[in-house]
């Protein structure tokens, strides 16, 4: 298999392997939503990490398998492709993204899926598909213009440019830049982290949130509205607060 999910105390950790650069190949793009699809059901991973190994992160799609498609083939395979990154980025828990050498392509568009983005000192972001020819098509030209808005997605897109570390965490492309050696261990740091937390809350912060960047704000504030009011039916939300009236804030232990 060229996809992975391996959990362990609560984070499940979707890992590449494909070598040795991690391409994108239709194989890969189905089992990626098979495993996305599973770590959304499965009630013992409570967070997600996506990595693509020591050295490379995913360097985008097969060209070579990509070069023999025609027209018609790919209008059926670019709703299946879109299909499986959405998957990842649907995953109503914390997902974070260990990002190590190249994230290029759909590597950068699966990297465009995490709520969060680790990034080693030695990555390099892009969409070069203009190089080819083509746009990006697993929701790079949206998920980029929403992240690091219009004017800087389209000079990444138009030109097809590599963006080192540095770079991408100075436009947002990045959250955090790490020595390589330290990324994996700190994306699961916070995603172990975030998996202690109140699961339903933390859905509800994400779906809000994702809701309100893809809709007008009244809609969004409708669903932040009924999540806050629902949250109050749950039993994290009674050990949290009788937490921090008798014990003070950020010492209660959720279910």
């Amino acid at each position: 298999m060229t996809v992975h999910l391996e959990v362990a105390d609560g984070v499940g950790t979707l890992r590449l392997d494909r070598p040795p650069m991690n391409a994108l190949d239709i194989a890969t793009q189905d089992r990626l939503k098979e495993l996305a699809e599973e770590a959304t059901r499965r009630d013992d991973v409570r967070a997600v990490v996506i990595y693509g190994g020591e050295k490379v992160f995913a360097a985008g799609a097969d060209i070579k398998e990509m070069q023999v498609m025609d027209h018609a083939a790919m209008i059926t395979r670019a709703r299946a492709l879109q299909d499986s990154f959405t998957a990842v980025a649907r995953i109503p828990k914390p997902v974070v993204a260990a990002v190590t050498g190249y994230a290029l392509g759909g590597g950068c568009e699966l990297a465009l899926c995490a709520d969060f983005r680790i990034a080693a000192d030695n990555a390099k972001f892009g969409q070069p598909e203009i190089l080819l020819g083509l746009i990006p098509g697993a929701g790079g030209t949206q998920r980029l213009s929403r992240l690091v808005g219009p004017s800087k997605a389209k000079d990444l897109i138009f030109t097809g440019r590599q963006v080192k570390a540095d770079e991408a965490l100075t436009i947002g492309l990045a959250d955090r830049v790490v020595p390589a050696a330290e990324v994996y261990e700190q994306a699961h740091a916070w995603a172990a982290r975030l998996a202690k937390g109140p699961a339903i809350a933390l859905r509800a912060a994400k779906e809000a949130i994702d809701t309100g960047l893809e809709t007008d704000i009244e809609t969004g504030l409708a669903v932040e509205r009924n999540w806050f009011a629902g949250l109050f039916a749950t039993e994290d939300r009674e050990r949290g607060m009788r937490s921090f009236v008798e014990e003070g804030p950020g010492k209660a232990k959720f279910v």
